[in-house]
This record gives structure tokens, sequence and C-alpha cells, in this order.
């Protein structure tokens, strides 16, 4: 038992940690290793002073939608695991986590409209700042979309748990 206690919370705080880094990381849409955009800046590299120079993103209603959405996600995955802890020590033997993994999988929904959206509407959200041809998704992008299956597992397996001794 305890081995799948250490799974499931490990599971849980990579998950989240790559939620997090998905979110705040500046690399949702890539034109090449000098220019970047993500959910809250448009970056470019200088050469000179080899630093990132970075203003913020325009906003639009879709960019605002992935912002919250995203945040949101990462706020439901947190509090999920804090009511997994809580629920942990004060639960009853022979109880199910279904709060925990309710919160989970609304993590895993908002992330998942999140990046929907950001798919969909990208020429929306990226607009002019250059060639929507010249570039590419980012990792971070990537990252979102890979949250998206393993919130919602983690919530479907939170609701499974059953509390033993």
């Amino acid at each position: 038992m305890a081995s799948l206690l250490i799974f499931v919370t490990l599971f849980h705080l990579i998950t989240l940690a790559i939620l997090f880094i998905a979110t705040m990381d500046k690399s949702w849409w890539v034109w090449d290793s000098k220019q970047s955009s993500d959910l809250w800046y448009n970056c470019r590299f200088d050469n000179e002073t080899e630093k990132w120079f970075c203003i913020t993103a325009e906003d639009t209603e879709w960019l605002q939608a992935v912002q919250v959405l995203m945040i949101l996600s990462v706020v439901f995955s947190s509090i999920s695991f804090m009511i997994f802890l809580g629920q942990l020590f004060t639960m009853s033997k022979g109880g199910l986590f279904y709060l925990t993994g309710v919160c989970q999988g609304f993590a895993g929904l908002n992330g998942f409209a999140a990046v929907l959206i950001y798919t969909l509407h990208n020429k929306e959200i990226v607009q002019d700042t250059q060639k929507l041809s010249a570039g590419h998704f980012g990792h971070c992008f990537f990252m979102a979309w890979a949250c998206v299956p393993l919130l919602l597992c983690s919530g479907m397996m939170y609701i499974h748990l059953r509390k033993r001794e």
C-alpha cells in the first residue's frame, strides 16, 4: 500500500509540475531559436546584448480564455492535491477519494479546453508578430497537451482509489 501511495503522490506532483511549466514557460509558439511567444509575452533574443527582450502579448479574447483556463487547471490540480492529503489523513478506512478525483478531472478538462482553443485559434492569438506559417508550436504547447490525459487518468485513478490501513 505504501508503494501505491508513493506512486500516486509522485504522479500527481509530476503532472502538476509539468502543467505549471507549460503555463509559465515562454514557448507556446516558436519562429526560430531567437523569437517565441507564450501565453503572457512575445520574446525576441538580441544577439548584441545576449538577452531576451519581452513585451506583453496583445490581449485577445482567445488568449485571455487560454490564460484563464490554464490557470484554472493549475489551481484545480493544486487544490486536488491538498484535498488528497487532507482526505488521506482524515478519511475513514474504505473511503473513496471522490472529491480529489473530481477536482483533478476538472483540471484536465480545463487544460483540454485551453489547448484546444489555442490549437484552433492560434491565428487570432499570435496575430501579426510574424507570419504564422514561418513558426510552429513550441514545447510548452506539447507539454500542455501531454498533461490532459495525465490529469484525466489521475482523476479516474483517484475516483477508484480506496483508503486502506
